[in-house]
């Protein structure tokens, strides 16, 4: 079965391709190779993808109508899409909003007008975010609370994916499930997230930075986790359950199990072997003081089952981080 997976090169998306390959998928990669973070980190990740059987590759944005739409005619035996790629980061979209309604709304419309001109296409699933959770204080997070309350833009964006997500599924009856990504962490992790920005201010000697003075809680969640998430997704479509209930879901994929921010950078340190460097620093605008995932209904449906503590999943990333850096 071919899959389209956008954001083929980033951090979930190049995990999500190596799952797909390794149970024996055709893979049609997309990513446009932007320069948000390192290049050379996502031109990693796709020369191990290239090199395998049943991977195509094409440097793509989903924003563009006119090449994403052409795949269509040039890719029809496409059964299955993961839109996966988006502009990232809740504190960017302070200094850059314009990227966030190009890739995370246009791109999104652009990739769902795709699947309707798909003949084949039995599923399409999409990266949604836990930031939809906004300043909701009921903890943990459920798919059944309101989440109209997004405190970043980026959150914003991505609810706004899920209302297209249901409207799309309404109109046309497109199969499509949307998933909230809980603080996902792993070897070939981004540059801008807590792990790989402690861990090498950590190695360097150099300060980092605490925000809202270390009172944080986060649900990491390791990135295999959240793959094996991912695909039990694509391989369970919701039904169409007629008027009134379209085929449309949406998930949570967390750890269900939030961490301390400062346990966390203890276990760093401890795997690091050296000291931080803190400053405590107030909370940002756009961040939220604790998430947590309610994944009942992923394991019920989905029988998503968080396998990875943080301290195994910490031990990997520095352990991965130490050799492609090649820190002895």
């Amino acid at each position: 079965m071919t899959i389209l997976v956008t954001g083929a090169a980033g951090f979930i998306g190049f995990h999500v391709c190596q799952a797909l390959l390794a149970r024996g998928e055709t893979v049609l990669g997309v990513d446009n190779l932007n320069d948000y973070y390192d290049v050379s980190l996502k031109e990693g990740r796709l020369a191990q993808l290239t090199e395998q059987s049943g991977f195509t590759f094409l440097r793509l944005d989903i924003s563009d109508k006119d090449a994403i739409l052409a795949l269509a005619d040039s890719h029809p035996e496409i059964r299955g899409i993961i839109n996966l790629a988006a502009q990232a980061g809740v504190r960017y979209s302070l200094i850059d909003p314009y990227a966030y309604v190009q890739a995370n709304v246009l791109g999104h419309l652009v990739m769902m007008e795709l699947a309707r001109r798909l003949p084949k296409l039995e599923h399409f699933v999409y990266a949604s975010s836990s930031s939809v959770y906004g300043g909701n204080t009921d903890i943990p997070f459920s798919v059944q609370d309101r989440v109209d309350k997004p405190v970043s833009l980026y959150a914003a964006t991505k609810r706004s994916d899920e209302l297209m997500g249901h409207t799309y599924a309404h109109l046309y009856r497109i199969p499509m499930s949307g998933l909230r990504f809980f603080t996902v962490y792993g070897p070939w992790g981004r540059p801008d997230m807590a792990a790989f920005i402690f861990t090498k201010a950590i190695l360097e000697e150099k300060p980092i930075k605490i925000f809202n003075h270390g009172d944080m809680r986060r649900d990491f969640t390791y990135v295999d986790d959240i793959v094996a998430g991912v695909l039990a997704t694509l391989d369970t479509p919701p039904q169409d359950g007629g008027v009134g209930q379209p085929p449309h879901r949406v998930f949570n994929l967390g750890n269900h199990k939030p961490e301390d921010l400062l346990h966390f950078v203890e276990l760093l340190e401890g795997y690091c072997g050296r000291k931080a460097i803190r400053e405590l620093h107030p909370i940002q605008p756009g961040d939220v003081k604790e998430t947590y995932a309610d994944i009942a209904e992923s394991q019920a449906i989905l029988g998503f089952q968080p396998k990875t503590s943080l301290e195994q999943g910490l031990e990997r990333f520095v352990g991965w981080y130490k050799h492609h850096y090649g820190w002895n």
